[in-house]
C-alpha cells in the first residue's frame, strides 16, 4: 500500500514539483496539499496521511507552529524543507524541537531540474520519515524501564569477582535521523564538572552544524562547539564535526582533531566512522562510544574498529530511536556492550566517567 503523502508550502511551483516526484514513484500517493498552516493542521486530521512535507515561510500559520500542534492533536512524522542559512539552520532546529523528525534543504534550483539524484533522495527520505517512530504514537519514552546493569563474573568455585570498570578518556557519539533532539537529552545531563572530553558526529549540512553547537552550549552544562581543524580535546568540552567535513584525532600536541575535507567516495561528511576509526587508534581501550538514532550504517565499521583495540560501544534501544537503523547495524554484527534506552543515557555516561 502506498504512503500517504500531504505537501505543504506556500509556492505553487514547489508544491506541483513535489506532487509530480511523489507522483511518479509508486511507493507513494499525494493525499492532498496545503499553502498555509493551518489547512496543514486541517489536512492532518481529516486525511491522515502517513508523512507531511512542511515548508516554514507561510501565510496564516507558520511551520514550526503548524508542526507543534499537529503533534498535539494527530501527532504524524514531519519531514521540514528549509534554507541553507544560518537563520534556516536555526528555524529547522525549532521544528525539530516541536516534532519534526527531520529536513532537508529547500533549493528551487535543485528541485527544479529534472535530476534522478534529487528525485531519489526525496522519496527515499520521504519514505524513511513514514517509518519512524513519534512520542505521541508509542507513549512516553520516559515510561520505558532502564536496562539491568552487567552482573558480577562468578567463577565456578563460586567465587565473585567484580566486573572491571575501565578508564574513559574520550566520549564518542555518533548519530543521524532524530539525532539532534536525542543529542539534547543526553548531553543536557552530563555535569559542568565533567571530566573527559567528547566528540560528536551529526550528519548535518555545514550551514546547520554551527547553529546547532551554539543551541547545545545555551542548554548544556558542559560546553559545546563546532570543531576547528586543531581544536584540542579538553575535559568538559564537545567537539561538534563540522557538516560537509570529516573530524580525525590526532595524538599529537595533547591530542586535537583535525579537520578535513576527507574522501569524496565517502557517503556521509560528516561520517561516524571516520571519527571512530582514529579514536580507535588515539585512545585504544579508552573510548566509550555510542551509535543513535539514524538512518543507514555509518558507525558500524568504526565500531568495529573501536571494539578491536579493547574499547566498549553502546546503542540507542530500538524503542527509544526514531529511527533504528545506525544502531540496529552494529547490533546486527555483534558489536555492542550495553542496549539503553535514551532517558539514561546520559546518566549513564555521567556515572561511567566519575
Amino acid at each position: 500500500m502506498p504512503v500517504k503523502v500531504l505537501v505543504v508550502d506556500d509556492s505553487g511551483f514547489f508544491r506541483r514539483r513535489l506532487v509530480e516526484i511523489f507522483e511518479a514513484d509508486p511507493r507513494l500517493t499525494v493525499i492532498g496539499t496545503a499553502n498555509n498552516g493551518q489547512e496543514a493542521i486541517d489536512k492532518v486530521q481529516s486525511l491522515s496521511p502517513d508523512v507531511v512535507t512542511m515548508d516554514y515561510e507561510m501565510p496564516v500559520l507558520n511551520g514550526i507552529d503548524a508542526v507543534a500542534n499537529i503533534m498535539k492533536v494527530k501527532p504524524t512524522p514531519v519531514l521540514m524543507f528549509s534554507s541553507l542559512t544560518h537563520e534556516g539552520a536555526k528555524v529547522t532546529l525549532d521544528a525539530l524541537e516541536a516534532g519534526a523528525v527531520d529536513f532537508m534543504p529547500k533549493n528551487f534550483e535543485d528541485i527544479s531540474r529534472d535530476s534522478a539524484v534529487v528525485k531519489r533522495a526525496l522519496v527515499d527520505r520521504v519514505l524513511a520519515v513514514s517509518r519512524t517512530r513519534l512520542a505521541g504514537s508509542r507513549g512516553p519514552v520516559e515510561a520505558l524501564a532502564p536496562r539491568v546493569a552487567p552482573k558480577p563474573i562468578v567463577t565456578a568455585q563460586g567465587v565473585i569477582i567484580p566486573r572491571v570498570r575501565k578508564r574513559v578518556s574520550l566520549i564518542a557519539i555518533g548519530t543521524s535521523t532524530g539525532g539532534p533532539m536525542a543529542l539534547q537529552t543526553v548531553l543536557s545531563k552530563l555535569p559542568a564538572s565533567f571530566s573527559v572530553p567528547l566528540v560528536l558526529v551529526q550528519h548535518m549540512p555545514a550551514a546547520f552544524t554551527g547553529a546547532f553547537a551554539e543551541r547545545l552550549n545555551n542548554i548544556c552544562q558542559i560546553t559545546v562547539k563546532e570543531a576547528q581543524d586543531g581544536d584540542r580535546l579538553q575535559a568538559g568540552v564537545a567537539l561538534l564535526a563540522p557538516g560537509g567535513k570529516q573530524m580525525m584525532i590526532d595524538p599529537r600536541n595533547g591530542g586535537c582533531v583535525r579537520i578535513l575535507d576527507g574522501d569524496e567516495r565517502l557517503n556521509y561528511k560528516p561520517s561516524v566512522d571516520v571519527t571512530f576509526g582514529s579514536a580507535s587508534k588515539c585512545y585504544p581501550g579508552k573510548v566509550l562510544s555510542v551509535v543513535m538514532t539514524g538512518m543507514g550504517v555509518d558507525g558500524r565499521e568504526g565500531a568495529r574498529m573501536l571494539k578491536g583495540s579493547g574499547s566498549r560501544v553502546w546503542i540507542q534501544s530500538e524503542e527509544s530511536c526514531v529511527i533504528y537503523g545506525m544502531p540496529m547495524a552494529v547490533e546486527k554484527a555483534g558489536l555492542s556492550d550495553d542496549v539503553i534506552d535514551l532517558e539514561h543515557i546520559g546518566e549513564r555516561i555521567a556515572r561511567e566517567v566519575n
